[in-house]
């Protein structure tokens, strides 16, 4: 998960005033609801096949590919991390930036078209491991890694692309230059357009002078976490001919949704205006897959009842969601929505069995480690305890790396995501070293 509105990618939020403001939002949700980030100009997706029938052979097929930006030597790296909050501490190389366009099919298995991120080394190896990062939510499609520059969202990205690695990171459906709505917290279509990236970074990659190795190491913050989880479980299950997982890195994920972070949002237990954001997210994000009510009515208060639903159509930013939704739960929900949260039935418990089921169905071959922090404002810990008691049922040992108290802009849940980068580039390097 992670709501949030992050901090500029450029140092002009360090100044007080700046960085206040920016602050109230970032604690609000590690989502990346829109930031005052410098974006990267968008160009518009191609129009999705007409045809009913997908052939799985199309699926990752690249439609372009268009540069970005370069930062030519690790100076220039280092200084934009830093000025994003991240540590240089593994730069190596410069950095080159794509944004690659592909098909993939939506959450109905429809085909449509995804966009995302594409870093490579500049020098280095002509053969790189690829890493494949799946960021946190956002809320307007410019929250997402191949519309932002070197900002909270791209860095990790960057970051591993510094050390030698080809960074892999998918917008997501409905983000980036992708049509349509988000599907947020959809498993299922996060998998396949994370997998369905790494197919079109591979067709890129000769055009660029590299080939992309078979092993991929897979890592993801908040919404991202379950994300790579799931991609995590489609490589091993051979879901892709050439790609097999080499190491999973996910951080601070809501990977027992229904059981951990539902009831903790509910009893009040995360920061309130996140719990408020994360509340009206699901309820619309999953009415547009499972029909959760026929009006809004039915679960958002008046007057809320008529805009909330509008606020998450990828167009409006972090600070519209603020401003536009309340600060308690029980001015947003009605006693219905409330019950539905608090005792899912129907589709919707359906559609968390889905969501929860990223650590309890499958036994990782790779070595896996989870990364948090105590004291996460936005996904409380139970779910990476959660997550690791079914690992272990399944008879995988999975350590916890506890990053401890790294506040980022206020944010403990913001924090993870900084602290863990390095530490999981460092991590991924030991691996390949062996």
């Amino acid at each position: 998960m992670a709501i949030s509105t992050s901090p500029s990618s450029r140092g002009g939020t360090r100044n007080g005033g700046r960085r206040r403001a920016t602050r109230m939002v970032a604690v609000c949700c590690g989502l990346l609801l829109s930031a005052p980030a410098v974006a990267v100009a968008a160009t518009t997706a191609p129009a999705a096949p007409a045809q009913t029938r997908y052939e799985e052979r199309a699926r990752g097929t690249l439609v372009s590919a268009e540069k970005l930006y370069a930062l030519a030597t690790p100076g220039a790296v280092a200084t934009e991390l830093g000025a994003a909050g991240f540590e240089d501490d593994t730069v190596r190389y410069g950095v080159v930036a794509y944004r690659l366009v592909y098909r993939t099919v939506d959450a109905h298995g429809r085909p449509t078209t995804a966009s995302g991120l594409l870093t490579l080394p500049i020098d280095g190896e002509r053969r790189l491991r690829a890493v494949s990062f799946a960021h946190g939510t956002g809320s307007h499609k410019n929250d997402s890694p191949s519309m932002r520059r070197v900002a909270f969202v791209s860095a990790p990205v960057i970051a591993h692309a510094a050390a030698g690695a080809a960074g892999v990171a998918p917008d997501y459906l409905g983000m980036g230059t992708g049509p349509g709505p988000h599907p947020w917290m959809d498993i299922p279509s996060e998998t396949t357009a994370s997998l369905d990236m790494l197919r079109a970074a591979r067709a890129f990659a000769p055009r660029a002078g590299r080939v992309l190795e078979r092993e991929v190491m897979v890592t993801g913050f908040s919404q991202g976490a379950s994300a790579a989880l799931g991609l995590g479980r489609a490589l091993e299950a051979g879901e892709d001919r050439w790609f097999r997982l080499g190491a999973l890195a996910p951080v601070s994920g809501a990977y027992d949704f229904g059981g951990a972070e539902l009831p903790a949002l509910l009893a009040g237990r995360l920061e309130p205006k996140s719990s408020v954001l994360y509340a009206a997210y699901t309820l619309v994000a999953f009415n547009r897959l499972h029909h959760l009510y026929d009006s809004p009515g039915e679960v958002f208060r008046a007057p809320y009842d008529t805009t909330v639903e509008a606020l998450f159509d990828g167009a409006h930013t972090g600070e519209q969601l603020m401003r536009g939704t309340p600060g308690a739960l029980d001015e947003l929900l009605t006693a219905h929505g409330r019950e539905l949260l608090a005792r899912p039935t129907g589709p919707l418990a359906e559609a968390l069995r889905v969501t929860d089921a990223v650590c309890t169905d499958w036994a990782p071959r790779a070595p896996v480690r989870l990364y948090m922090a105590t004291g996460d404002e936005q996904a409380v810990t139970e779910n990476t305890e959660h997550c690791r008691t079914a690992l272990l049922g399944n008879g995988v040992d999975a350590p916890v790396v506890d990053l401890g108290a790294v506040d980022h802009y206020g944010s403990r849940h913001l924090g993870s995501n900084v602290a863990a980068t390095s530490s999981i580039v460092r991590w991924f390097g030991e691996l390949r070293g062996r």
